[in-house]
């Protein structure tokens, strides 16, 4: 069986989703995959960044990360979001590099790649699940196929049950989250490999 790629791709305001991501990262690797780990592009101004000593950061920290371009979309078979959620959907900065995939989507390159994705907020009723819920149907328009983790592990049951994705409490993310993200990254692979592999092979 192939190798599956998969792209670790996070946007990341205070940490928790860059931490998540680098979970997924090391579960997939782990799995057999592999990785790239990948920031979104940050969009917002950086007079507005500097007013947050947390954001500023976190800005600083992840600037020698790759950022995330569709060529990398092109050359996954997989795909682990992670991203806060802003008033109950994903943020702009997720939505700007969706919007730039245009080309490899008209190329049909987005066809058959597995995705499952992971969010925060500051409360545990911050939007998470609709965030997840209204994520995914962009999805369908590539005709990718949704891998979401469900209750297929206790770990999902232990870090609060979404089983749309693992979602976390802004700054929260311990080790029954760990776990989540770890099964969730896991079960990506191992589907994505059911799935990539005959292409690939044939290929």
């Amino acid at each position: 069986m192939s190798t599956p790629k998969i792209a670790v791709i996070f946007y990341s305001t205070y940490g928790t989703n860059h931490a998540v991501a680098e979970e997924a990262a090391r579960a997939a690797r782990g799995a057999g995959a592999e990785v790239r780990l990948l920031r979104v592009a940050e969009t917002a101004p950086q007079a507005v960044i500097d007013t947050q000593d947390a954001w500023k950061a976190q800005a600083e920290k992840v600037q020698d990360l790759p950022v995330v371009t569709p060529d990398d979309m092109a050359w996954a078979d997989g795909y682990f979001f992670s991203f806060p959620t802003r008033f109950g959907a994903a943020p702009s900065q997720v939505r700007a590099f969706i919007d730039t995939l245009g080309g490899v989507w008209g190329q049909g390159k987005l066809i058959n790649k597995t995705i499952t994705a992971t969010t925060s907020a500051g409360n545990l009723h911050g939007g998470m699940e609709g965030t997840l819920l209204g994520f995914y149907p962009t999805l369908m328009h590539w005709g990718a196929i949704i891998v979401a983790p469900g209750y297929t592990d206790e770990s999902i049951g232990a870090a609060g049950g979404n089983p749309y994705g693992f979602s976390a409490k802004a700054g929260e993310f311990n080790e029954a989250g760990k776990a989540a993200v770890a099964h969730q990254a896991k079960r990506l692979v191992d589907v994505t490999a059911r799935i990539a592999a005959p292409s690939i092979e044939t290929a």
